[in-house]
């Protein structure tokens, strides 16, 4: 199937020529011509899939220009907005549209500026849309059609309620398209009710994580996790790696550390400013810098080739996160590695991930690093169960139910 089979008119047809897309993704073949139609749209595939252009091009079809904010993508981070923001304004170099963006972490008056010039397509972030909708800067009465993009990411990081808040300015009658990595019955039944006899699609990428990524587990003792991050970048060499943190307080402290050893890095967390993320990511993706430290909110953000690996400095909280966070190697048919530093404090978190998966995740050892007591795993453990015996020093013994090793 090609882009001309999907009811996209010349202008968008140009627009997807001149950004190099031939053949539409399983997404795209399913999501627009379903959305061409007006249908309400509940779309489910992993990120990379080609998600954006599966609701921007049939958006950019269905609205006019001129007379106000008529598309409306709602999105959870900065850099998600950034890159659907880019997408749109290169297709709308074809179509004649004006396109803008609004989030937070820069100043408001050029992005009030934008609004004033008039936009026919604005992708948003919760917080700073409501912010200049209460100072009428953003007016939504006119939205035809309203997309929110990775809705669970939305959900988990608590924005459900700004998003309430939103749709309670637009329109009742609009097209709503729901896009998302994974789509939960929590995240349907916030949003069920918005949504009007909706066609439901469900992609699963050519391979899923799981099966396309060397995973490992290195037990550790807390307090020696950096020691082990730093002998782990000299020993193995490795370039272009994504280290994932529970805090921002603890992503600072690690990149002051790998920076202590003479490793470039960049830090990237909600606290940073735009500038500084961007910097940080384009470095990163030039090179500049062999480790990116990250928090999960800005993990699905992250849209960087050629990752080799993913370190979990930290356990995630949430299982699903561990499947975003190592989703960022091995793309487009790469190879990758994700490395998960497990201390005695996060075996549930491990045990959490393991049965989302199906399968146990090996644990190995850095060669050359000296290891204080620490839990490991069973070996012999199964997806369902896990036992905890405690290495010391290369000595194994069996250990109580109770957690053993330091606490944080």
């Amino acid at each position: 199937m090609s882009f001309d089979n999907l009811g996209l008119n010349e202008r968008l047809l140009e627009g997807v020529r001149a950004m190099g897309y031939t053949e539409p993704t399983p997404i795209q073949q399913r999501a627009i011509p379903a959305a061409l139609e007006g249908r309400d749209v509940i779309g489910c595939a992993q990120t990379g899939t080609g998600k954006t252009a599966a609701f921007v091009l049939p958006a950019l079809q269905r609205i006019g220009r001129g007379g106000g904010i008529r598309a409306l993508v709602v999105t959870p981070t900065r850099e998600l907005a950034l890159q659907i923001h880019e997408v749109a304004r290169e297709v709308s170099r074809h179509t004649g549209h004006s396109v803008a963006s609004v989030y937070g972490g820069v100043g408001y008056e050029p992005q009030r500026k934008a609004l004033r010039k008039g936009v026919d397509l604005l992708v948003a972030t919760p917080g700073r849309l409501l912010d200049l909708v209460g100072t009428k800067d953003a007016d939504l009465r006119h939205v035809e059609v309203l997309v929110l993009d990775e809705a669970d990411r939305m959900l988990d990081m608590g924005f459900w309620p700004q998003v309430r808040k939103i749709v309670g300015h637009l329109p009742e009658r609009r097209q709503n398209l729901l896009f998302s990595a994974t789509m939960d019955a929590s995240v349907l039944h916030v949003i069920g009710a918005a949504l009007t006899d909706p066609v439901r699609v469900d992609v699963a990428p050519p391979a899923t994580p799981v099966e396309a990524i060397a995973q490992s587990v290195y037990p550790v003792n807390a307090l020696q996790k950096t020691d082990l991050l730093v002998h782990l970048m000299e020993q193995r060499d490795l370039q272009r790696t994504l280290v994932f943190m529970r805090t921002k307080h603890r992503a600072e402290r690690v990149a002051k550390a790998l920076e202590r050893n003479r490793i470039r890095c960049a830090v990237i967390h909600g606290n940073r400013t735009q500038s500084q993320r961007q910097h940080a990511l384009d470095g990163f993706k030039s090179g500049k810098y062999r480790v990116l430290v990250a928090t999960d909110i800005v993990a699905r953000g992250i849209d960087v080739d050629d990752i080799s690996h993913v370190v979990n400095y930290d356990v995630p909280n949430n299982a699903e996160d561990y499947v975003h966070r190592i989703g960022r190697t091995a793309r487009a048919g790469a190879s990758g590695s994700a490395i998960t530093f497990m201390d005695a404090e996060e075996i549930e978190g491990l045990r959490d991930i393991e049965n989302l998966i199906g399968s146990v995740i090996p644990c190995e050892d850095l060669e050359g690093f000296h290891y204080s007591e620490r839990v490991v795993p069973n070996p012999e453990r199964e997806a369902k169960r896990a036992a905890r015996p405690v290495f010391s020093s290369g000595v194994q013994r069996r250990a109580r139910s109770r957690r053993i090793g330091p606490r944080r």
